[in-house]
């Protein structure tokens, strides 16, 4: 593709991202530009990611002189569609493989940079003060767990990961049948950790790194990993991104330095340096 090409792309996107603002459809991230003038890089990353990948950035901003990294945090599946949609990110890390697969089907990633960057467990989380003990064994009365008129907090199992995973795992357990009409369906697992933090729900469905973020819960039990896909986050730069930082934060992703992090926020680090 020309240059001249490539700018009126990029053009055409950034219009497209400011229309998306205006209808209030995605969350503008701040637009200021990386200490030595140059274009900072845009990444769209998943929910449960937040603390970890804010962590990440710091430590590469330090490393590169203030690069100017911003991150847009989102369920994959809402991230994946701003791209579709033409939001010019220059990086996207997903919460699991189908996600990205479809980006690319489409054309929308640089299949050469992407890489399976990171894994997670799936846990059962109660609000901190709460009582309530589950074994997560098939066929196991979850429902009498949950009390009366009370919901299973998930990210909507039909297109958040973290919800797509949760589904699976109920579905291994026998349980799913009877669980029907008594989910509350959030927009991504961070939603659905926060539901069950502030009391909304007496149980949920997150991320073991969830947990781990939030002080307000407890981890019931972990759900067996036969229960459920494996949980990948796979990363690469999008097709659109003419970004000269966009391979070098890839490369630092895989870094000691961000494995460290990634660790320390309850992540399994997949990714070889």
């Amino acid at each position: 593709m020309s240059n001249f090409n490539q700018c009126v792309r990029r053009g055409l996107l950034t219009l497209a991202f400011a229309a998306l603002i205006g209808a209030g459809l995605i969350q503008p991230v701040a637009a200021d530009t990386s200490s030595d003038g140059g274009q900072p890089l845009l990444v769209f990353a998943a929910a449960s990611l937040k603390n970890a990948m804010d962590g990440v950035v710091r430590a590469y901003d330090d490393s590169h002189d203030g690069a100017g990294v911003k991150v847009s945090y989102a369920g994959s599946s809402t991230l994946a569609r701003q791209i579709e949609a033409g939001a010019p990110a220059d990086v996207y890390v997903s919460a699991n493989r189908q996600w990205m697969n479809k980006l690319a089907s489409d054309g929308l990633i640089d299949k050469s940079s992407r890489y399976d960057l990171l894994g997670n467990s799936l846990v059962l989380i109660a609000p901190r003060g709460s009582d309530v003990q589950v074994e997560l064994d098939r066929n196991i009365d979850l429902l009498s767990k949950l009390g009366s008129d009370n919901y299973l907090a998930m990210a909507n199992t039909a297109a958040v990961p973290a919800g797509i995973y949760g589904k699976q795992a109920l579905q291994w357990l026998g349980v799913w049948p009877q669980m029907q009409g008594h989910i509350a369906q959030a927009n991504d697992v961070r939603a659905a950790l926060a539901l069950v933090a502030r009391g909304g729900a007496p149980l949920g469905v997150v991320y073991a790194s969830d947990a781990l973020a939030e002080k307000s819960v407890r981890v019931v039990d972990t759900f067996p990993a036969a229960s459920h896909e494996p949980i990948i986050y796979p990363v690469a730069a999008t097709a659109a991104s003419d970004n000269p930082r966009a391979a070098d934060f890839l490369t630092f992703l895989k870094s000691t330095q961000a494995a460290d992090i990634f660790k320390r926020w309850g992540f399994k680090v997949v990714a070889r340096p």
